[in-house]
């Protein structure tokens, strides 16, 4: 890891490890540095690096909501709003424990995308006449429910296009496989 320009640059090794810290985040220092060739201090160190520049934000745990008997419905809300009111809404929205993910997009109209759940049909209309529909500066707002699940990720190391470009400018000198 590196400073280039006055922005932290990762390394080889530093996108290696962020890669099995995705795989499993519970392995010890040790078990990460024997399967990357790396001595456990190296490992320790560069990754507590990452945790004080912000790059490892948290460990957390991914649940299977379904399995864990969570019925719920999801469902991609596009807000539409008046320009002068879309930061404000967007941040009322991540307020909402209903949303799970706040997007904008400008395309031919400033948008708001959210990624909402709710218990049922009910409870959703409710969050959106009761807490959505009435914020200063919402114009309309269009609603698509999730009826199937096709793929669903987190950000991965492994399809990071930083690493993507940083594998393609380095092939030569790493070889095919060695992130």
């Amino acid at each position: 890891m590196k400073f280039k320009n006055n922005a932290l640059a990762l390394d080889a090794a530093d996108l290696k490890i962020l890669g099995v810290l995705q795989e499993d985040a519970r392995q010890t220092y040790t078990a990460i540095g024997r399967r990357l060739g790396m001595s456990h201090s190296t490992v320790y160190d560069r990754i507590k690096r990452m945790e004080r520049h912000g790059i490892i934000k948290k460990y957390t745990t991914v649940i299977d909501a379904e399995k864990a008997g969570a019925k719920n419905i999801t469902a991609v809300m596009t807000v539409f709003t008046d320009p002068k009111e879309s930061e404000k809404v967007a941040e009322k929205l991540c307020e909402a424990p209903q949303v799970l993910e706040v997007y904008t997009s400008l395309s031919e109209e400033l948008l708001i995308i959210a990624k909402v759940v709710a218990e049922d049909q009910e409870s959703l209309h409710a969050f959106i006449a009761d807490s959505v529909a009435p914020l200063p500066g919402v114009l309309r707002i269009r609603t698509s429910m999730v009826t199937k699940k096709f793929k669903e990720t987190l950000f991965s190391m492994a399809n990071s296009p930083k690493k993507l470009a940083f594998v393609e400018e380095n092939r030569d000198e790493m070889g095919e496989n060695k992130l």
